[in-house]
């Protein structure tokens, strides 16, 4: 009896009009075997925030390899100097080390969106001339007339234009390291601040006095 058993689940199974019927019915409630028109999955929260991404711009400043010497040997590593802005006046400087550029970058990047400064413009050019210095490197910008363009160089030049100012004069000074420049670029611009604030500071002193 066993061995019947097994001839008859063996044996194929012939598909018959109600079972054709039956399919075709299944297909239209549930949807199965068919694709959708559009060809790919619906936009998730992940593209959202590639959107946002594209909008703001980054730059390499500087690409480096590093050495560190350990007791087995020395290690190579590459360290990135990253600019990212958003010509909107937001701007940000970071640097990172990785086994490779791309993760180097992305530290960078990483780093750079949680220093971000707020620049504030008025006119296309910055409020009022501020002197920096960090270290060795100095920073003199000042603010130029419309139609006067980005007048500088190097490192300084990209974050400005990161950050959105169209006319400005600016001036390097002490040092020639790209890393020390765009961070002491980057706290001059930060330290900036508008024509209200500044003529408020100048007001309540004279209040005190009268």
């Amino acid at each position: 009896m066993s061995e019947d058993k097994n001839i008859k689940t063996s044996e194929p199974k012939t598909p018959t009009s109600n079972d054709g019927a039956a399919n075709v019915v299944a297909k239209s409630l549930y949807g199965g075997g068919e694709k959708r028109s559009g060809g790919g999955r619906p936009p998730r929260r992940g593209d959202r925030r590639d959107e946002k991404k594209d909008d703001m711009e980054q730059r390499i400043l500087e690409v480096a390899r590093v050495t560190r010497v350990m007791a087995g040997g020395k290690r190579m590593n590459f360290r990135a100097c990253v600019a990212i802005g958003d010509k909107k006046g937001n701007v940000g400087v970071g640097l990172g080390k990785g086994a490779d550029v791309t993760m180097a970058v992305n530290k960078a990047v990483n780093k750079a969106k949680k220093t971000m400064v707020n620049v504030p413009i008025v006119n296309e050019t910055i409020p009022h001339e501020i002197f920096n210095k960090m270290g060795a490197a100095k920073i003199m910008l000042k603010p130029a007339k419309k139609g006067r363009g980005v007048i500088s160089g190097g490192v300084t030049r990209v974050i400005l234009e990161l950050a959105g100012v169209k006319n400005i004069t600016s001036k390097a000074l002490g040092s020639n390291n790209k890393v020390n420049n765009a961070r002491c670029t980057i706290e001059a611009l930060g330290l900036l601040h508008k024509n209200e604030k500044k003529s408020e500071k100048k007001a309540e002193p004279e209040e005190k006095q009268k």
